[in-house]
C-alpha cells in the first residue's frame, strides 16, 4: 500500500485527492494546506470541468493527518509520496526538499515557473532515491492517448495538419491574477496543448506566436504555429480571456492522408473519425479523466520500481522551453528557433 500526502488543497489538490480515494492500492496519509478553512473543509476550491475538485476534505477518515506546515509531511515516516499541488513558483523549492528526503515526488503542471527552474528540479531528480512525476495529464487523457496511438501506428497515413484549442473564462483567485506567479494562460493553460504537441511530434524547430494580455501581465490568449519538417501545419490556441460563464472547451482536429479526426469535450460522442470510403466512426475509449490514469500510472511505477516513461521531468522542462519561446515570439513578433 502506497502512502500519499497531498500538499495544496486548491482545484488540482482536491482532484488528486479524489483520485487517490478511488485507488485500492493507495492510502491517504496526510493532507497539507496553510489555509485552515481549506484544511478542515470549511471552504473548498471549485473546478472548471465536471469531475475536478470533487473531493470532500471534511469526509476524510479521522486517521488522515491534517498539516499546515510542509515540514510535517516532507521526510515523514508515514508518507511514501508527496504530491505537490502548490502554486507554480513553489514547485522547485519544495520538490527538491522532497527528493532530498528520499520520498517519491509528484508535481502538478507546470513543473516550474521557468525552464531553468524546471531543469534544476529534473537534474535533482536524476540522482534522487525516490521516483518523480509531473502531472501533464493530456498524455493520459482518453481520446488523446488514442490519438497518440493512431499517429504512432500510421493508422490513417501521415499527419498533414493538426489544430488544438483550449479556452475558458478566467479562473478565480489571487494567484491567477498575478502573471509573474502563474505565467498567464500561456504557462498555466495553453501548456497542456504545447506539451501534447511536443509528445506527438517532438521538439519543434521554431514557433511563431501571437497573443495578448488581459487579466494578467503575461499572455492570456495565444495562437501558436509549431514548425516541423514532416508535418506541414501544427497550430494551437489557448486562453482564459472568454467572458465570465463561458464553459471550458478543449478540442482537436487532425487531417491525415486518409482521414479527418476530431475531438470536442463538449460534444457527445466526443471523438469522431471521417475516413475515406467509410462511414463516420465514433471510437470507444475509457470513460475516465487523465488525472485518474496518470496518478494510477505513477503509483504502478512505484510498486514496480521502474521510472516513468510516458512523461518525465526532462519532458516537462523541454515543454516549458517551448512555452518561453512562444512568449518571446509574442513579445518580438518574430519566429523563435528552438535549436
Amino acid at each position: 500500500m502506497t502512502r500519499v500526502a497531498v500538499v495544496g488543497l486548491g482545484m488540482m489538490g482536491l482532484t488528486h485527492l479524489n483520485v487517490y480515494r478511488s485507488l485500492s492500492n493507495v492510502t491517504i496519509a496526510a493532507i497539507c494546506d496553510a489555509d485552515a478553512d481549506r484544511l478542515f473543509g470549511k471552504t473548498a476550491a471549485t473546478g472548471n470541468l465536471d469531475g475536478t475538485a470533487d473531493a470532500s476534505v471534511a469526509s476524510l477518515p479521522a486517521e488522515v493527518r491534517r498539516c499546515s506546515d510542509l515540514n510535517d509531511v516532507i521526510g515523514a515516516d508515514d508518507v511514501d509520496v508527496v504530491d505537490i499541488c502548490l502554486p507554480t513558483h513553489l514547485h522547485v523549492r519544495f520538490g527538491k526538499q522532497v527528493l532530498s528526503a528520499g520520498q517519491h515526488l509528484i508535481v502538478e503542471k507546470p513543473l516550474a515557473r521557468s525552464a531553468a527552474d524546471a531543469a534544476e528540479l529534473a537534474h535533482a531528480a536524476r540522482s534522487a532515491q525516490g521516483l518523480s512525476f509531473v502531472g501533464q495529464c493530456m498524455r493520459f487523457w482518453p481520446g488523446w492517448s488514442w490519438l497518440k496511438d493512431a499517429i504512432d501506428d500510421c493508422r490513417y497515413g501521415h499527419v498533414l495538419a493538426a489544430t488544438f484549442r483550449r479556452v475558458v473564462d478566467h479562473p478565480k483567485g489571487a494567484f491567477y491574477e498575478q502573471g509573474d506567479l502563474c505565467g498567464g494562460a500561456l504557462l498555466d493553460l495553453h501548456i497542456h496543448d504545447t506539451d501534447f504537441v511536443h509528445y506527438l511530434f517532438g521538439m519543434p524547430k521554431s514557433v511563431n506566436s501571437f497573443g495578448y494580455s488581459k487579466q494578467t501581465n503575461q499572455p492570456d490568449h495565444v495562437v501558436t504555429r509549431y514548425q516541423y519538417d514532416d508535418v506541414p501545419l501544427v497550430v494551437a490556441e489557448g486562453g482564459w480571456t472568454m467572458c465570465e460563464g463561458f464553459p471550458f472547451s478543449m478540442s482537436y482536429n487532425l487531417n491525415f492522408e486518409h482521414a479527418t479526426v476530431d475531438f470536442d469535450i463538449n460534444r457527445e460522442p466526443s471523438l469522431r473519425v471521417c475516413e475515406v470510403g467509410k462511414a463516420i466512426d465514433y471510437p470507444k475509449y475509457e470513460a475516465k479523466m487523465g488525472y485518474e490514469l496518470q496518478l494510477a500510472y505513477f503509483i504502478d511505477c512505484i510498486e514496480k520500481q521502474r521510472s516513468p516513461e510516458t512523461v518525465t521531468l526532462e519532458n516537462a522542462a523541454d515543454t516549458i522551453r517551448i512555452i518561453e519561446a512562444e512568449a518571446e515570439s509574442i513579445k518580438t513578433g518574430l519566429s523563435v528557433s528552438l535549436g
